[in-house]
C-alpha cells in the first residue's frame, strides 16, 4: 500500500537511504590534498586533483581512502568571493560501501568559503526543506581537516556539508532524474509540490533560483503520468544564511537577501490553503531545528526564529498574504522576471 508524501503524492515507499544521510552525528574527516595547485585552479574547466580520506572506523583505527577532488560551484568557486572553493569528491568505483560514506560516486562538499558559520546556516536550510518532503536532498554534517599533500600549507579545520547525489536522491524516491536540456515551466510542473517549493523559497528568503533555466533546481519525474517535481539546492543566497556575497539582482527590485520576494506563480485558492496549512503544521520543528542545533550561538538562533516569524506573520495575515503572495504570484504568471546570466 502506498504512502502520501508532502507533495499530496501516492508512492510506494521511501527506498533505504545511504547510512551517510540517516545519521545526524557530524562526521570527522581528514581531507589530505594538494592545496596549492588546487586553490589556483578556479577556472571554468578544474581538472581533477589526487587526494587521500583519512577516516576513523567503528573500531577506532585509522583507515585510508584514495579519491579525487576538485573544485565546483559558480559564485563560490570566484577567488574573490571565497577563500576555499566548494569541492566535488569521486570516490572509487568500489571499496566504499563499508566506509562511513557508503556507496557513492561522487559526493560535492560545501565548504567553510569564508567563515563556518555560514556552512552550518545553509546546511540547516536544506534540514527544513527535508521536513516538508522526501523529495529533497539529504546532507551531512561534517568537520574537515585539511591537510596539504606537499606540505607547504599549514592545516586547517573547517565544519562542510556533503550533499545526497541526485541520481540518490532520485532512486530513493522510486524517480527519475528530468534531464535538464529539457527546458520546462513551473506551470507545468506539479502544483501542490511548486506552490510547496515557493513558499519555502520565500520562507527563507530566496530568489537565487528558477525551474525553466533550471538554476539551482532539479527536477524529478515519479512516474509518465504525474508532472515533474521540483526539488531546490544551494542556499547560500537566502536572507536565513545572509552570506556577505549574496546580493540579490537588481532587476527584482529588492536591496538585501532578507527582503523578502515571492517567485512562485499564481496557483488556485485550493493549493494556497494547503499550504498555508502545510506551513503551520510544520512551524514549531522548524524553530526547533535552530533552537536545538548546539553550534549557532544565541544571537544566530533568535535571528533565525525572528525571521521566521516575520515569513509566518505574512503567512496567516489575511491582508498581507494576498498582498506579498497571491498578487505577486499573478504578476508573475502576466510577466516573470528573468534574472541576467540564467537566460
Amino acid at each position: 500500500m502506498g504512502n502520501t508524501n508532502a507533495s499530496g503524492l501516492k508512492t510506494q515507499g521511501i527506498t533505504s537511504e545511504n547510512p551517510l544521510f540517516t545519521n545526524e552525528k557530524e562526521l570527522p574527516f581528514t581531507l589530505v590534498l594538494p592545496l596549492d595547485a588546487l586553490l589556483k585552479d578556479r577556472g571554468d574547466k578544474p581538472r581533477f586533483y589526487p587526494a587521500t580520506i583519512l577516516y576513523q572506523d567503528a573500531a577506532g583505527a585509522t583507515q585510508t581512502l584514495v579519491v579525487q577532488v576538485r573544485p565546483r560551484g559558480h559564485r563560490r568557486k570566484d577567488p574573490t568571493v571565497c577563500d576555499f572553493p566548494p569541492l566535488l569528491i569521486r570516490f572509487p568505483r568500489s571499496g566504499t560501501q563499508a566506509t562511513p560514506f557508503g556507496q557513492v560516486e561522487e559526493l560535492k562538499l560545501t565548504t567553510h568559503c569564508l567563515q563556518d558559520n555560514y556552512v552550518l546556516r545553509e546546511y540547516l536550510v536544506y534540514k527544513l526543506y527535508n521536513m516538508l518532503t522526501d523529495m529533497s536532498f539529504r546532507v551531512r554534517l561534517c568537520r574537515v581537516t585539511y591537510q596539504d599533500a606537499n606540505g607547504k600549507r599549514r592545516g586547517s579545520v573547517h565544519q562542510a556539508f556533503l550533499l545526497e547525489e541526485v541520481k540518490a536522491m532520485a532512486q530513493r524516491n522510486h524517480a527519475t532524474v528530468v534531464p535538464n536540456r529539457l527546458a520546462i515551466g513551473m506551470e507545468y510542473t506539479h502544483q501542490r509540490a511548486m506552490a510547496r517549493l515557493a513558499f519555502f523559497q520565500y520562507m527563507v528568503g530566496n530568489t537565487d533560483w528558477s525551474v525553466p533555466y533550471r538554476h539551482n533546481i532539479r527536477l524529478l519525474a515519479p512516474d509518465r503520468h504525474t508532472p515533474p517535481i521540483p526539488v531546490p539546492y544551494d542556499f547560500d543566497y537566502t536572507g536565513l544564511v545572509m552570506a556577505p556575497y549574496a546580493v540579490p539582482p537588481e532587476q527584482l527590485g529588492i536591496s538585501s537577501v532578507r527582503q523578502r520576494l515571492f517567485r512562485g506563480y499564481s496557483f488556485p485558492e485550493e493549493i494556497y490553503q494547503e499550504t498555508r496549512a502545510l506551513f503551520n503544521a510544520r512551524r514549531p520543528a522548524f524553530n526547533n531545528v535552530y533552537l536545538s542545533c548546539e553550534y549557532l550561538s544565541n544571537d544566530e538562533k533568535a535571528f533565525a526564529v525572528r525571521f521566521l516569524d516575520e515569513f509566518y506573520e505574512t503567512l496567516n495575515s489575511p491582508k498581507e498574504f494576498e498582498r506579498s503572495i497571491v498578487r505577486a504570484g499573478r504578476r508573475n504568471q502576466k510577466q516573470y522576471i528573468n534574472i541576467k546570466g540564467l537566460e
